[in-house]
């Protein structure tokens, strides 16, 4: 947990836990699963709030055809 700390402290304030996990690994040759750091971050509440997808629609190519059978657009 003091590395995550230190991480923090330091250019890490806006990785996800991922890309932490990766500097973990790469910096100080920890082994570690990136659930692990997850959890870890999770405990010190520095998980970002995940951003929210935008609803797809459904495309309205065929509002002015008539369609009698398949294969018509």
């Amino acid at each position: 947990m003091k590395y995550i700390k230190e991480l923090i402290k330091g250019q890490a304030y806006c990785y996800g836990y991922i890309k932490i996990t990766h500097l973990l690994r790469k910096k100080y040759n920890l082994i570690i699963n990136k659930k692990k750091v997850y959890i870890i971050c999770k405990q010190l509440r520095i998980l970002k709030p995940q951003r929210e997808m935008k609803p797809k629609y459904p495309r309205k190519i065929a509002m002015n055809r008539i369609i009698n059978g398949s294969n018509q657009l």
